[in-house]
């Protein structure tokens, strides 16, 4: 029994069609997210160039994931998910509206963008929590790889090849152009949800359980499943270390590459070029070879992606390396959420997800943070990335010796 099929699901129409909403909302917005993604630290740059300052601005933008991903997992295990990312979606709107204003009439400081960025972050944490444990509910067991690389497409497509090229020349046009666009993507994300048919409220007895009761079943879980576990910590690890590099990534292609803002956005085209081959091969090589090979693989190739990326000073060779990277890290995530889809109860889902997504995004802020300081110390970001390549090689190492014995089915 697919784990889906234990939520009150009033919406027994074709599957396929009903994820198709989900579909088309998490497309829009992870196509404001992307522009929102390279318009928050391109206006940080025009406050500040300090290494440090720019990583805190990637740092606060995943701190809710480390303070209020396991109350938002347990939230979702309550209400109803459809309504919840509405709302959470209507939310981001609203502030990244004001900013969209503040910007526009020059009111902007570097600590009212962290500010920003911290309650699109927490409205975020609903956001996409739900649409990953929505999923099951809407296709079969046996389509859940292919609906993860779905969205692992979506997500690619619209956040850096479509929005980073988009936000980074709407930017250079005028500066409060892509916060616009950012908020419209989020509302039209929340309306086109309305299509979505059924109520998506979990059992009775498992939304009268308290936030506190719910963490602690899902950590509870959790520790009792040591593949999952195993997972995780690799997830955890390779979030920290990748992060190390990515936080410096406006750095790198702005000072090391001399690239210009509108520039990087088209690097960031090439990212969205190697996450969207990641997204369609993975389904096939994970047929293939299974899952173990590609998950120990990918992370095998996000090193050699940012190592390589470190060592070089050509835009074109650097922009294929991030796009290798984002290939393989698209294809490590449809593995790890495949994976969860199947090994957890559909019931506690959004209890383990935001475990989960407190190890995993909680690292973030803390790689991201690592990571001005590893370029202040090093004195530039190509180092950082050197760096952060040849510790992911350490990653491999360890999930190839943790799973050994363990079956991802």
């Amino acid at each position: 029994m697919h784990s889906g099929s234990r939520l009150q699901n009033t919406g027994r129409v074709g599957s396929d069609h009903r994820f198709r909403w989900l579909l088309a909302s998490s497309a829009t917005a992870n196509l404001g997210d992307g522009i929102g993604k390279v318009a928050f630290p391109l206006l940080a740059t025009t406050l500040t160039r300090d290494p440090v300052q720019i990583a805190a601005l990637s740092a606060v933008q995943f701190l809710p994931w480390l303070l209020f991903a396991i109350p938002a997992g347990a939230l979702i295990d309550r209400v109803d998910r459809k309504k919840a990312m509405i709302a959470a979606n209507t939310a981001r709107a609203v502030v990244v509206a004001a900013v969209t204003v503040l910007v526009a009439v020059h009111a902007m400081d570097i600590w009212t963008i962290y500010v920003a960025a911290v309650l699109v972050g927490t409205a975020e944490t609903v956001a996409d929590s739900t649409a990953n444990v929505l999923p099951p509910a809407l296709v079969p067991a046996d389509g859940l790889e292919s609906a993860n690389s779905r969205l692992q497409a979506c997500e690619i497509v619209g956040q850096t090849f479509l929005g980073g090229p988009v936000g980074s020349a709407t930017f250079a046009l005028f500066a409060a152009f892509p916060f616009l666009l950012t908020s419209a993507g989020f509302a039209v994300a929340a309306a086109v949800l309305l299509g979505l048919a059924g109520s998506y409220r979990p059992r009775a007895e498992t939304a009268a359980i308290s936030i506190q009761a719910g963490f602690t079943a899902g950590a509870r879980w959790l520790r009792e499943h040591p593949t999952l576990l195993r997972l995780l910590a690799v997830a955890g690890l390779l979030s920290l270390v990748s992060e190390l590099a990515q936080a410096q990534l406006v750095l790198y292609a702005l000072e090391d590459l001399r690239l210009s803002e509108a520039a990087f956005g088209l690097f960031s085209f090439v990212g969205g070029i190697g996450g969207l081959a990641g997204a369609a091969l993975a389904p096939r090589l994970v047929r293939r070879t299974g899952r173990r090979p590609v998950l120990i693989g990918g992370v095998l190739c996000c090193a050699l992606g940012f190592t390589g990326m470190g060592l070089v000073r050509q835009p074109v060779l650097a922009a294929l390396l991030f796009g290798l990277f984002a290939a393989a890290v698209v294809a490590v995530n449809v593995v790890l959420a495949t994976a969860r889809h199947t090994l957890v109860p559909g019931e506690l889902l959004g209890r383990v997800l935001g475990v989960w997504r407190t190890v995993v995004w909680g690292a973030i802020p803390v790689g991201a943070l690592l990571g001005g300081l590893c370029t202040e110390l090093l004195g530039s970001a190509s180092h950082t990335f050197t760096a952060s390549g040849v510790l992911l090689l350490a990653v491999a190492g360890y999930a190839a010796f943790a799973l050994r014995r363990h079956a991802l089915r």
